[in-house]
């Protein structure tokens, strides 16, 4: 028998609430929380252990495409405690897998951090595409599952199509009909699911991930038919969302693209996850480009590299700029210095308003303690 049991590894995910596991042959299992690995007290695995906690969760179908092909993914649940969403693969001609815990408890676009008037105004569109972008765990798929949510609460009789790989979330039917197609389990491909999506009367479509030309092609056209589509890619910032969907296609149809997008496209929302430093857990940084006319006409021109000014300039349309965030957070004590400077998009600009809000914290330090005024740190 191996020295750790799958239900136990999984039993202690869900009592710390922690968000991936790691099973490697020559460690420990290994959690993260809060953005921290730490590995289990026991023995380090042996290529039998990682073999047999494998197999008990895999099916024969997942594990012939591990053989096969040197991995597989797939989602299972473990009774009705939680969801995870499994990779498995081969390293070192030894089996490993990494289980991501997906959170059951879907949060409101308060909880998540989100101007909850910008979020209904877009809920309420009847057409267009809204995309959510971030790297790999920064909360995409929550945020998309949240709002999505809020229209099974709210829309009346609407028919909301999501396609994942795997299901993350599972929805419940609510006021609205909810149809969750798996991809390899259900039907072939993202781009075979969209195309049939159309003939099932949609009001409202969840498309995963838009990976390949084919993907980005369909959910557009969903889009102009008069859809409400939401989409995510791994970009970071409205301008390059929409370049990477540009130049995923050839050269003499980028203009195209372009005008199909200047008028499909309602928002983009750019998300990162970051470590607190006021307390356990972590916090969701936005940049959110809400299309206007000005917008729409910058992405016609194939002047992207302008959008961000407008992002600057567009509060009054809801639109938030993702250092603006940082700067708010670090100034509430919320996140690091570090990472108010290191993850922002105009490292220059974002230095000298952290060293503002670090110069007027010290003047009312030394207001406070009636002293003299510290002198501001040299940069």
């Amino acid at each position: 028998m191996g020295s750790y049991a799958m239900a136990d590894l999984l039993q202690l995910m869900v009592d710390t609430g922690s968000a991936d596991l790691h099973i490697r042959v020559g460690i420990p299992p290994a959690i993260r929380m809060h953005g921290l690995l730490e590995r289990v007290d026991g023995p380090p695995c042996a290529p039998d252990d990682t073999e047999e906690l494998m197999s008990s969760i895999a099916s024969d179908d997942n594990i012939q495409e591990v053989r096969e092909n040197g991995g597989s993914d797939f989602g299972f649940s473990f009774s009705d405690k939680a969801r995870f969403r499994v990779s498995v693969f081969k390293e070192k001609g030894n089996f490993a897998l990494v289980l991501r815990q997906i959170p059951t408890d879907l949060l409101t676009v308060d909880q998540i951090g989100l101007p909850p008037l910008t979020v209904k105004s877009l809920l309420d569109k009847p057409r267009g595409m809204i995309l959510v972008t971030g790297p790999t765990g920064s909360g995409k798929s929550t945020t998309l599952a949240s709002m999505i949510n809020i229209m099974n609460e709210t829309s009346d009789e609407a028919h909301i199509i999501t396609i994942e790989d795997p299901i993350e979330f599972y929805h419940n039917h609510k006021r609205a009909v909810i149809t969750q197609r798996e991809v390899k389990v259900d039907v072939p491909t993202f781009a075979e699911a969209l195309r049939r999506a159309l003939r099932q009367d949609p009001d409202v479509i969840l498309v995963g991930e838009l990976r390949d030309l084919e993907t980005i092609e369909a959910a557009v056209a969903a889009a102009e038919t008069g859809h409400l589509v939401f989409g995510t890619l791994h970009t970071t910032g409205a301008a390059k969302t929409i370049d990477r969907i540009v130049n995923a296609f050839p050269m003499n149809q980028q203009e195209t693209i372009r005008i199909q997008l200047s008028t499909v496209l309602q928002a983009v929302i750019s998300q990162i996850l970051l470590k607190r430093s006021d307390k356990k857990g972590r916090v969701a940084c936005f940049e959110i480009m809400i299309n206007t006319p000005s917008i729409a006409a910058l992405i016609r021109d194939n002047k992207t590299f302008r959008i961000n000014s407008d992002i600057q300039t567009g509060a009054k349309f809801g639109m938030v700029t993702l250092d603006g965030m940082l700067q708010k957070y670090y100034d509430e004590g919320k996140i690091s210095r570090e990472d108010a400077l290191t993850k922002c998009q105009d490292p220059i600009t974002q230095a000298q308003k952290i060293q503002e809000i670090d110069d007027r914290k010290a003047a009312e330090e030394a207001m406070e303690g009636g002293g003299e005024a510290a002198p501001a740190a040299e940069e």
